[in-house]
């Protein structure tokens, strides 16, 4: 990938020993650089850490500690690091608690190889990827999250720093629930310059994710404009 220096990095977690295996064998042959493997939540994080994987393809059926939680506190230490939940739930209420730990896609495990690959290759540049059926759930869950603002007094909320124009438009669209790459095209600019305007706009917001910053556009009708 032109946007990509060298093969993406990717370290498969799960506790089944033959599934982990041929997903890591899988994307190895197409490729990618498998940096490390692992079994369990607690080995999870301490060789993520290590291993230092541009994407995380994470169960959430993990003993010592559950994927949500491995999601929460490696995503919290590195926010550019990319999680893509595979799972065999596709159970309303794991997919939102995943998204809201932090992890950028959700792919079930009846997905094909090439579905699988392509969701990483996705998944690194920082599209969010879905099972057909669960990115409206996720979008919806976005704007109930939205009605329901977290409760912030007046005094503890900062004035609302300045955005650019481009900034703004690239954040609207975002709400409205359109991929990088959809972005991209509809402004006419790079995959990169997208990128680039959604980690300025983060930084400005002192938001940490998508989600975030979703709900923050929604909160502000954004999404509606």
């Amino acid at each position: 990938m032109s946007e990509q220096r060298g093969p993406i990095r990717v370290m498969v977690v799960d506790d089944h020993p033959m599934w982990r295996d041929a997903v890591a064998r899988d994307l190895a042959e197409s490729g990618f650089d498998v940096v490390a493997t692992a079994g369990d939540g607690e080995q999870a994080v301490r060789r993520a850490k290590a291993a230092a994987p541009d994407v995380l393809v994470l169960d959430l059926n993990l003993p010592q500690m559950p994927g949500v939680q491995v999601c929460k506190e490696l995503v919290g230490a590195n926010p550019a690091l990319r999680v893509l939940v595979l799972s065999a739930s596709g159970e309303h209420a794991d997919v939102l608690e995943a998204v809201k730990s932090g992890a950028t896609g959700y792919l079930l495990k009846s997905a094909s190889t090439e579905e699988l690959l392509d969701a990483v290759r996705r998944t690194a540049v920082g599209d969010p990827v879905f099972t057909p059926g669960l990115a409206g759930l996720v979008l919806g869950e976005y704007r109930r999250l939205a009605s329901d603002p977290a409760p912030v007094t007046d005094g503890d909320r900062p004035k609302a720093p300045q955005l650019t124009d481009r900034e703004t438009e690239v954040l609207r669209l975002v709400a409205k629930g359109l991929s990088y790459k959809q972005i991209a095209e509809r402004l006419v600019i790079s995959h990169r310059t997208v990128q680039n305007h959604v980690q300025n706009t983060l930084g400005k917001l002192q938001l940490h994710n998508r989600v975030e910053l979703v709900r923050y556009a929604i909160e502000r009708g954004l999404d509606d404009a």
